[in-house]
């Protein structure tokens, strides 16, 4: 695998140098993946749950498509970076969604379309997780008993890092097939 390039794209408040990045990136790096982090700053009046393709969908698609204008060979998004989905859909991309917004049409339609193959990662206290629905997306989904939109669970921290660890094996397998 060594000289592919994975693209990391941003939540609304979680960015890349946040843990479900640091650790996933991690596990990229040593089977031999590039990293290319996005950067952004999301508008004030920006609204994920309109639904349809408009400024939203737009938006984060053209944020993330610059970036494929150099050879990728794996997305990998959070949350509000979840509406790059047709854009991984339309170039054939093997992706991985952490805490996808599969209540977004838009979000399910790109994953309905994919290709290549995709993971899915979400919380069951995550209003923004259906686990129903990514299980009908595709057989590799990843579901946190009562993670929330973080993947943080209640009682003691132990039990978040234990999600976190879930997640990276997850990645880590999951790329050795993608």
């Amino acid at each position: 695998m060594a000289g592919r390039r994975a693209v990391l794209i941003p939540g609304r408040g979680y960015d890349t140098r946040f843990p479900l990045f640091v650790y996933a990136g991690e596990a990229l790096r040593r089977v031999g993946y590039s990293l290319h982090g996005i950067s952004w700053e999301v508008p004030e009046r920006f609204d994920p749950d309109r639904e349809g393709p408009g400024p939203t969908i737009d938006w984060v698609i053209g944020q993330v498509a610059p970036t494929l204008a150099e050879p990728t060979h794996l997305l990998v998004g959070k949350s509000l970076g979840s509406m790059a989905t047709p854009l991984a859909a339309d170039r054939g991309l093997p992706s991985v969604w952490l805490t996808p917004l599969l209540q977004l049409p838009a979000v399910v339609d790109g994953l309905r379309r994919a290709t290549a193959p995709v993971l899915l990662v979400g919380g069951t206290a995550d209003p923004s997780w259906d686990g129903s629905v990514a299980r009908r997306l595709t057989p590799h989904v990843v579901e946190v008993d009562q993670a929330d939109h973080a993947l943080m669970v209640p009682g003691p921290l132990a039990r978040s890092a234990e999600a976190l660890g879930r997640v990276c094996t997850a990645v880590e397998e999951f790329v050795q097939i993608s």
